[in-house]
């Protein structure tokens, strides 16, 4: 089934950290503290990076808390990565469904290499799609 419908309540975004920084975006709380069926997909989506350097990388992370303190990657969900070349990096996206040991808050987590570019102008954007 395709799911298009987006709460904006329930999009997060953030600009990218600096070369050599991560940040996270703002969690979302599923409400439940197990995601036995989950009735949502979890969007994450990176714009093009125009100035992140040749062969450099931005690694994005799905991230997940019970207490909306302590946030552990998801090991069930790949990391997105996006490498840089001559003229920056591709915009990129990647729409998954929660496993069902997913806890409560969720949040997405961005590193970028040393040497990466400046790219803190740039946003990514989590959010929940019904």
């Amino acid at each position: 089934m395709s799911r298009n419908l987006q709460d904006a309540l329930l999009i997060k975004s953030s600009a990218l950290p600096a070369a050599n920084a991560s940040n996270a975006t703002a969690s979302i709380d599923l409400t439940a503290t197990t995601q036995d069926e989950s009735p949502f997909e979890v969007s994450l989506s990176v714009p093009a990076t125009p100035n992140l350097a040749d062969t450099k990388k931005i690694t994005f992370t799905f991230e997940d808390s019970a207490d909306n303190s302590s946030f552990s990657p998801i090991a069930a969900l790949a990391t997105l990565v996006v490498t840089g070349t001559a003229t920056g990096g591709a915009a990129a996206e990647r729409i998954v469904r929660l496993p069902g040991v997913t806890r409560r808050y969720i949040r997405a987590a961005a590193a970028v290499e040393s040497a990466g570019g400046t790219n803190t102008a740039v946003s990514y954007t989590l959010g929940l799609i019904f």
